[in-house]
């Protein structure tokens, strides 16, 4: 049988735990691990690099899971800013709402919120895959450099200011497209990419009613002579 550990917020500071799941899990050949009692608290499981499940059983503050590297972690509940900040590969998921930055700079992996995500959801994202069931705030996507973010919802305003090749798919209204963002045609890769995203999140969807959102490629070069107006 797989090995369980179960971790207390309650009794262990987040140093200890942190300090198990980098430097001691190895070694206790656990399988999975489970956090009771988080509490709000900031950088659970931050900075992984182990193929393990985590479990963070309730409610979590800022920079969730940050840094992920090859771990499953998933928080049972809420969390604050920056959730899988950073997030390298793996995958991390929320089963309530997030705050803002949701995966921001994200290089790799796949984040999924069940629930809405806030403002500057993939902000600067570098790579990562970002499922959003419901809706996600202001700024979604603001200077995305690469990655793609998959909103089943609706979209605030400004969607994709300043995109760079980051793909953006919305399902629900968008309030408003940012600088240098364009709606574009869906072709045929769109719909198996995001066929692909969809089922790997476990959210279901027809990938037919999504709309797509890319970059212009407007911004790429500064124009003195212009009054940069987009």
């Amino acid at each position: 049988m797989e090995r369980v550990t179960h971790l207390d917020l309650a009794n262990l500071t987040i140093r200890e735990v942190n300090q198990f799941l980098h430097h001691e899990l190895d070694a206790s050949q656990t399988a999975q691990v489970d956090i009771q009692n988080p509490d709000g608290k900031h950088s659970i499981a931050a900075g992984m690099d182990v193929d393990v499940t985590v479990n963070i059983l309730g409610h979590a503050g800022y920079f969730v899971a940050g840094m992920n590297k090859q771990a499953t972690v998933t928080i049972h509940g809420n969390v604050g800013w920056s959730v899988a900040e950073n997030i390298m590969s793996g995958t991390v998921r929320v089963t309530g709402h997030a705050s803002q930055c949701t995966a921001a700079s994200g290089h790799g992996g796949l984040v999924v919120i069940e629930g809405n995500a806030s403002s500057r959801c993939g902000i600067s994202m570098k790579g990562c895959d970002i499922v959003v069931r419901g809706d996600v705030g202001h700024f979604a996507g603001f200077m995305a450099q690469a990655g793609r973010l998959v909103v089943c919802g609706d979209a605030g305003p400004h969607l994709g200011d300043s995109l760079y090749e980051a793909i953006l798919y919305v399902r629900g209204n968008i309030a408003s497209l940012g600088a240098d963002a364009q709606q574009q045609e869906m072709t045929p890769d769109d719909i198996q990419a995001l066929s692909e995203l969809l089922a790997a999140s476990g959210i279901e969807a027809e990938p037919h009613e999504f709309k797509k959102v890319a970059s212009a490629r407007r911004l790429y070069h500064w124009n003195a002579t212009e009054r940069q107006e987009y």
